[in-house]
């Protein structure tokens, strides 16, 4: 069985990135690791790595659209991405969730971010700015009832890339 390692080094630091297929249990490991403020997702369609080497620097997860009124079967949500810091990591792992959607017959992909981050590695990867999402109290709301738990309380940024369909 091979052992991954994660987090870059100065012997990883310039070497080629390539694209891995990864289970959701390394994905989520990964995540635990080194994702600065969320706790890995409970589920997903697909995760996919990213190796320096032998060594797992980032981790892409895309599932179902958490928000309801996108879930419609042709998009799908990067849930989380996280990397050890290594330079293009970033947008190579969004790059590859969006030739894995695509080739899957999704149409379009989003994604979140904190308001304040600059989000160059998704301008680089194809998707643009579409939303500025005001922090939420809660998961509440008059049609579907939930407790505080889990609020984030942050503002965010809605980003997205599409494809046209085909006549």
């Amino acid at each position: 069985m091979n052992r991954i390692r994660y987090g870059a080094s100065e012997e990883t630091s310039g070497k080629a990135l390539t694209v891995v297929p990864i289970t959701l249990q390394t994905a989520r490991a990964f995540i635990a690791w080194s994702h600065r403020h969320l706790m890995p997702p409970q589920g997903a369609k697909y995760a996919i790595g990213l190796n320096s080497d032998t060594t797992l620097v980032g981790v892409v997860v895309a599932g179902r659209p958490v928000a309801r009124v996108f879930d419609d079967g042709l998009t799908i949500e990067v849930t989380r991405l996280s990397t050890d810091g290594t330079p293009n990591a970033c947008s190579a792992l969004l790059g590859a969730a969006w030739r894995a959607a695509h080739a899957m017959g999704y149409r379009r992909l989003i994604t979140y971010t904190l308001a304040d981050e600059p989000g160059t590695s998704l301008r680089a990867a194809g998707l643009r700015r579409i939303a500025d999402r005001p922090a939420r109290s809660g998961w509440d709301t008059p049609s579907r009832r939930r407790t505080a738990r889990g609020a984030d309380g942050v503002d965010r940024v809605l980003w997205e890339i599409t494809r046209q369909a085909r006549s």
